[in-house]
């Protein structure tokens, strides 16, 4: 039981090494935090419902996969190739374009939950 625990530790020890490496290396990494710190404020401030939250949290979550798992793409990518390749930019630009789509669906998800209370705040 106790090799169990000490190997769990390790994992977590390891995936917060990796969050660690995502937001010090990756400059749009800056960007979803500071838009995940800025939607969690004005949903706060907006009191939205417990399934707008969840809408909110998925979303937020979404791009931040994206993020780590294009990150990991272009790891890969660069280790395999270290050289130029036109597979190997396809292959960074296909992951690229993931983190986009997810951040644009964050964003109409936002727009969603958040627009119609913020609208009735203003107006």
């Amino acid at each position: 039981m106790v090799e169990f625990v000490i190997s769990r530790l390790h994992s977590f020890k390891n995936a917060f090494a990796g969050w660690w490496y995502v937001v010090r290396t990756q400059r749009n990494a800056w960007i979803h935090m500071l838009a995940t710190i800025c939607v969690v404020l004005m949903a706060s401030w907006l009191n939205v419902s417990l399934i707008d939250w969840a809408l909110l949290v998925f979303a937020i979550a979404l791009v931040w996969i994206s993020e780590f798992l294009n990150t990991a793409l272009e790891a890969v990518v660069d280790l395999a190739s270290p050289q130029r390749h036109p597979l190997a930019k396809v292959g960074k630009d296909v992951g690229a374009a993931a983190v986009l789509i997810a951040a644009a669906s964050a964003v109409v998800i936002g727009l969603l939950v958040m627009g119609p209370p913020l609208w009735h705040k203003f107006f």
